[in-house]
This record gives structure tokens, sequence and C-alpha cells, in this order.
């Protein structure tokens, strides 16, 4: 005798296996991808490293500006590799001297400056600070800013530094394109694409948010008629967060 409980299970008998073989075939294809993607990763980290090799070194011991990207390079597929297999990694965190991060980040893109037609200086009114921080991860911050503005600003892009009680900002400013602006850049660029990253999907401005989370700070991003300011603030080292 058929009861009515066992109509149903026969019933939904198919519409369950459909499902766990969907689920299975979903399994099987997110698998192969992750092996796709850090077999992917595993040959691109061998280029980097025998780069890293072979470039000359920078003065006093610190890297050289085309080794520090190689560096950050690596770190980005580092996190990337953490992400795809579900891994989280404490960041390493050391007390820095703020200049020579900075100065290191202005550098890095006054070619890009000069290519965009643009200027990039430096005022520096930090002193001796110091913050704690994943050095990688702060130079990745420095490094969306700077080239946030240079992309979206104006021919003068000034980066300034400057302590305040208990906190190290720096600033990233730029005063538009004034009257030589192209309308066209200035609809996917306007103060509302600005302030979400639009044309680069607002990737680097994530980045530089979640730094600043991550070390306790604040970063604002300012937009006026003829420009923005791009403001990161730090806690200096030994400073609660």
């Amino acid at each position: 005798m058929v009861t009515p409980e066992l109509a149903q299970l026969v019933a939904a008998w198919p519409l369950g296996a459909s499902l766990a073989a969907a689920v299975a075939v979903r399994g099987f294809h997110l698998g192969r991808r992750r092996a796709v993607l850090n077999e992917a990763l595993h040959e691109l980290r061998r280029p980097l490293q025998a780069l890293a090799l072979a470039l000359p070194g920078g003065h006093r011991g610190e890297p050289s500006t085309s080794q520090w990207s190689l560096q950050m390079a690596t770190a980005a597929l580092e996190r990337l590799e953490r992400e795809i297999n579900g891994e989280t990694v404490a960041a390493a965190r050391t007390s820095l001297l703020a200049r020579p991060l900075v100065d290191a980040a202005v550098d890095r893109w006054q070619t890009q400056a000069v290519m965009a037609g643009s200027s990039l200086a430096l005022r520096w009114h930090g002193g001796e600070a110091r913050i704690d921080g994943d050095r990688c991860a702060l130079a990745q911050a420095l490094d969306n800013l700077i080239v946030n503005a240079i992309e979206h600003g104006g021919s003068d892009v000034l980066v300034e530094a400057e302590t305040c009680p208990g906190r190290f900002r720096v600033s990233v400013g730029d005063r538009g394109r004034g009257s030589d602006r192209d309308p066209r850049r200035e609809l996917r660029a306007g103060p509302i694409d600005r302030l979400r990253g639009r044309r680069r999907h607002g990737h680097g401005l994530r980045v530089v948010r979640r730094t600043a989370a991550a070390h306790g700070g604040d970063f604002r991003l300012r937009c006026f008629d003829r420009g923005a300011v791009a403001i990161l603030e730090l806690p200096l080292s030994g400073e609660p967060a």
C-alpha cells in the first residue's frame, strides 16, 4: 500500500537528486577554478622573484623603487592567494618612520605624473613622526591616493604631511581640470564618480579605506568644484587607535 508520505517522498526524489547533482557539479567547477588560479599565481610569482633578484639595490640598504614595487606586487599576490583559499594571515606590524614611506611613494609616481601632464610635489610638516603598521599595506594605500589624484585631478598634485595630537595625517590634493576640462572626462569623473572611484571601479579607494580601518585610522575624500583632497589619518606610534 502506497501511503501519502511515501508518494510525497517518491515525487520529491527527482528534485532532490537534481539539486544534489547540481551542487556536486558546482563544487567540481569551483575546485577546478581554484586549482587553475593557484597554478597561475604560482607561475606569476616566479618571474617576480627573478626580477627582484636581478634589480640593483637602493641606497643605505633600502630597497630601490623597482624592488619595492615588486615587493608590493608580491604582497598583493599573497593576499589574492589567501582569499582564493580562504586563509587569513595576520599582517606584520612594525614601528615605521613616516617620512621615508611618503618620500618613496612620491618618488615612485613622479614619472607617471609627468606623463599625465601633472606636477607632483611633497610638503612635509611631519617631523620625525612614527607610525605602527604593515609597510606594504601602507605603501599601497599611499600609492592609490597619489595615482587617484594624478588620473582624476588637474595639473598640480600636492602631497602634504603633518602631525596633530596623537595622529599623523597625509593629504593628497589636486586643483581639478579647470578651464581646460574635457567634458567627456568630466562626465566620467565628476565629484560623485570620484567619491566612488568609478573609473577604476572604486578598488583603489576601498584599499585605502580598508587599510585605514585596519590601522585604527580614518580616510576621508572631500570633493570641491575645482579639485579634491583625500585625507588619510593614522595613529602615531604608541598612541591608542
